[in-house]
């Protein structure tokens, strides 16, 4: 009798009985409870949907009012810069930078869940806006390459429109209105900010929110670094003061640098000379920052002090009309009449739409969970996905394009001191400001001030292998090919990486721990014990179609023996054998056939039973669960058992379907073990009594 003999082992650990209700009983309860009505549950959700219900009548005024009026403040300050500069990728008038920083600030104070996110202009967002308006603007037949003329935001008016058109200028129909470059640049924007926000109000009533756990944290990185270089390269031509025309299509990088070659002798040695001072300065204002940031209280208003300065350099020293350098142009005071976006222009950006929903949220609520859990609190990531949706649809209205949460301005409002959303009302109220009084101060502003401004090319790079390979393709699809592409692309093969970790993952042979019941990876750990005649393997990763051939490939060269070849290898030694002494009994006459020797050729083994460790194997598939059987009847063969430890639930689950412990699960108690230790000892106490028996007999 061999080791493969075994007997059944009472369980250890029972299995709970979960009685499920009926599908429809438990549909039938939700649907009652959704339309129940009363005043507790009107004003649950009007709370719920408007979060500053419930906090701002808690608020502590003595506790919270200086930190959230100092952050508010400094963001403000950092924002009028920024929300001016970025119009510049986003490809509209300035106008509309400073009108959507007012209202998505406004709105996320009504809405939002979390205590320090900063939400409204952001550099990506832009650049994405931008490639969208260019690109309709580009189909539309307007000439890329004019220099802003136009009606700002009168362009919605009649006889503006008319005047345009009699001086020769290209004009599209909108509304029964002709409508200039300007009108059609924020219209475009406009629409693709509604679209945008439709798809993330829909992502959070359907709960979709798990498309965010898609895009890992170096894709991201990777995404945002190549997005930086595309938003470096677009700001050039404003950085030397060359007018040539946003490239449309692939490939934005590499053709904009050989445009910026080819027209590199055209540079305006004023724009450039300005861009080397408000560079250097900027630079050094991060350095300092950085350098001395545990010595000062607040961030030094770098930005604030470049865009001031250059704009009183240029307005005095009269550069625009003196040397031709490009400058902000007149921006208005007060507020244009909120408009509805145009429908018929969202089935052209219906599309484009959809990436900038998704990244819009996945950097808002990722951002918001980050802060959160750094500060001791909870956020709601769908209201987040709500919130954010409306501070894209409501400002659309009031020719505002797309927002999202924005990292830098974020942990400005950290370190500052900031408490609440009461932040973001005071910076709103900093935007008002601008809005009402100074906006037309920024007149003589030099684009390639702002240009300065917009870029910050961030240097990423991970310990891991895998991270640092996913951060490098999504950054070069990004910079290399398109802003949209790169998403896809970095989504794609972030994904593969994974898929690629389950096909190849890591297999170990566990050692004992000294005279403990743990066990774990001989590679790893030094002074490990391998148990006597017991291979104990751990395979670390969910075992399904995918990898079932790496399974058992991985199992065969760590024991050592491949059932088959060894089953060929003893038939062949079985039949040579037998030849032998059927030779031998032939020449000496005696009659035996030579079966007798057949036993003599079994039992070479080392070991006489594998126990599988899945504790790190979350799930299994069926061919999972037939890859188990099979491997198990393989070894049998040879008089090896296979028996499983430390199994979850999903995966014992799956194996009772399929019948893996024998009919009524009958040899459940002789296949299936809690620990690792258990298995290992029930397996050399059986051989024992088997060897026992053998030798008795």
């Amino acid at each position: 009798m061999s080791c493969a003999t075994w007997q059944p082992q009472p369980l250890l650990l029972e299995r709970r009985v979960h009685q499920q209700e009926p599908k429809v009983s438990v549909f039938k309860s939700k649907l009652k409870k959704s339309v129940t009505c009363s005043v507790p549950r009107i004003r649950s959700t009007v709370t719920g949907f408007f979060p500053v219900m419930r906090w701002l009548p808690k608020y502590k005024v003595r506790d919270y009012i200086c930190g959230d009026v100092m952050s508010g403040l400094i963001v403000g300050i950092i924002l009028v810069p920024q929300a001016i500069a970025y119009c510049l990728l986003a490809g509209v008038e300035p106008i509309y930078g400073l009108y959507t920083s007012f209202y998505a600030n406004i709105i996320y104070f009504l809405m939002g869940t979390s205590r320090h996110v900063s939400v409204g202009i952001f550099s990506l967002m832009s650049l994405m806006v931008g490639q969208v308006v260019y690109k309709e603007m580009f189909l539309a037949g307007f000439d890329l390459s004019e220099d802003s003329q136009a009606s700002g935001p009168d362009g919605f008016n009649g006889s503006n429109s008319m005047n345009l058109t009699a001086g020769h200028l290209h004009s599209v129909e909108l509304m029964g209105l002709q409508c200039s470059k300007e009108c059609y640049a924020i219209s475009i924007a406009t629409a693709l900010t509604f679209m945008a926000g439709i798809y993330q109000v829909l992502m959070a009533v359907f709960r979709l929110g798990f498309v965010s756990v898609y895009l890992s944290a170096p894709m991201l990185d990777g995404f945002a670094t190549g997005a930086s270089f595309t938003i470096l390269t677009v700001q050039v031509k404003y950085l030397l003061g060359l007018k040539i025309p946003r490239h449309q299509g692939y490939g934005t990088v590499i053709i904009t640098w050989i445009n910026v070659l080819a027209n590199i002798h055209k540079t305006n040695l004023c724009d450039l000379i300005t861009s080397v001072i408000c560079i250097s300065i900027l630079v050094a204002g991060k350095e300092i920052q950085e350098r001395y940031k545990d010595r000062l209280k607040i961030p030094l208003p770098t930005e604030l002090v470049v865009v001031a300065g250059a704009t009183l350099a240029s307005h005095f020293g009269e550069l625009n009309s003196h040397y031709g350098s490009s400058v902000s142009g007149h921006i208005p005071t007060g507020f244009i009449p909120p408009q509805v976006p145009n429908f018929s222009l969202m089935s052209h950006v219906a599309l484009d739409a959809l990436p900038l929903a998704v990244i819009s949220f996945a950097f808002t609520v990722s951002l918001s969970e980050m802060f959160a859990k750094k500060n001791g609190y909870t956020v709601r990531a769908n209201q987040e996905m709500l919130a954010i949706g409306f501070c894209n649809i409501i400002p659309s209205f009031f020719h505002c394009f797309t927002t999202s949460a924005a990292l830098a301005k974020t942990m400005v409002k950290d370190s500052t001191g900031c408490q609440t959303q009461v932040s973001s009302l005071v910076s709103a109220l900093v935007v008002l400001l601008i809005l009402l009084f100074f906006a037309p101060f920024f007149y003589a502003l030099q684009k390639c001030v702002l240009a300065c401004i917009i870029i910050d090319v961030p240097a990423k790079w991970r310990d891991s292998k895998n991270d640092a390979i996913v951060w490098l393709v999504a950054m070069s699809a990004t910079a290399l090919i398109s802003v949209e592409l790169g998403l896809v692309i970095g989504v794609v093969f972030s994904m593969s990486c994974v898929i690629f970790k389950t096909q190849k993952p890591k297999v170990s042979l566990l050692g004992r721990v000294n005279d403990t019941d743990i066990y774990d990876d001989v590679d790893e750990y030094a002074n490990l014990a391998l148990p006597a005649r017991v291979q104990v393997i751990r395979f670390q990763a969910p075992l399904y179609y995918a990898n079932k051939d790496t399974f058992l490939k991985s199992i065969y060269k760590i024991v050592g023996v491949e059932p088959f070849l060894e089953m060929t290898k003893r038939k062949k030694a079985e039949k040579k054998a037998k030849e032998m002494s059927q030779r031998r009994a032939k020449a000496s006459g005696d009659n035996n056939n030579g079966d007798v020797v057949i036993g003599l050729v079994q039992g070479e083994l080392e070991f006489h039973t594998i126990v599988l460790d899945c504790s790190a194997m979350p799930f299994i598939d069926s061919t999972g669960m037939a890859t188990f059987k099979v491997l198990v009847k393989e070894y049998k063969e040879i008089g090896v058992r296979v028996i499983l430890a430390s199994c979850n639930t999903s995966v014992i689950d799956t194996l009772q379907k399929g019948q893996f412990f024998g009919k009524n699960d009958e040899d459940m108690s002789s296949l299936l073990f809690p620990a690792v230790h258990a298995a290992v000892l029930h397996a050399n106490s059986t051989c024992a009594a088997v060897r026992l028996e053998d030798s008795v007999v």
